[in-house]
């Protein structure tokens, strides 16, 4: 039995962090793990913006609730899904992700979870585990799937190392230029080929 892990920010959706950013006229939000590999360095940094400005979840969501996928990305995950079992592996959380995933139509999605106080501050944030993406993608083969992964960022890199294969999916050049051994993809149909192609070989 083949599965598919993807990534959800940058491969089915926008960038969470930069669509709010762009509401917020905060440059400094906008970063991602496409910038900085570190991901609690990242979220840190985050959360101290968001107290500086006095901006809380319910801020966060409402950018949220008017976003959408990404044009074509809802086609896409059926197309796998009819193909592969699929399992979306992402770094974003619980409280962000919920309102997208009923326009994807809810498929299985591992993330982690924020810590927000009564007056709906963000205070912190809980991993579901460490290297949640890579430790999913190993239980994952230990269960004997044949995994293929696909994602844009730092933080996917790890997963596709420990998938049967891995597939990039509009990368930031600098992924690229890290990441050679990775196929690159830069449209639904050819990141829908590579999944055949990989499909095929492991």
């Amino acid at each position: 039995m083949q599965l598919a892990c993807l990534d959800l920010e940058g491969v089915l959706v926008p960038e969470i962090w930069i669509e709010f950013s762009k509401r917020t006229g905060i440059p400094e939000l906008s970063r991602t793990t496409r910038d900085e590999p570190d991901y609690d360095k990242l979220m840190r940094g985050r959360l101290a913006i968001l107290e500086q400005h006095k901006l809380g979840l319910p801020d966060i969501q409402k950018v949220i609730a008017e976003m959408g996928p990404l044009p074509g990305a809802r086609a896409c995950l059926d197309w796998l899904r009819e193909r592969f079992q699929v399992v979306i592996l992402s770094d974003t959380f619980y409280e962000f992700a919920m309102p997208l995933m009923r326009q994807l139509g809810y498929p299985a999605l591992f993330c982690h979870k924020l810590v927000v106080d009564d007056a709906g501050y963000v205070r912190d944030y809980i991993l579901r585990m460490p290297e949640q993406k890579r430790e999913s993608v190993k239980a994952f083969k230990a269960l004997n799937f044949k995994v293929i992964a696909a994602g844009d960022s730092y933080n996917d890199t790890a997963m596709l190392a420990e998938a049967h294969a891995g597939i990039l999916f509009r990368p930031p050049q600098n992924v690229i230029d890290e990441f050679p051994q990775y196929p690159v993809t830069r449209s639904y149909a050819e990141l829908e080929a590579a999944f055949e192609a990989a499909g095929r070989s492991i």
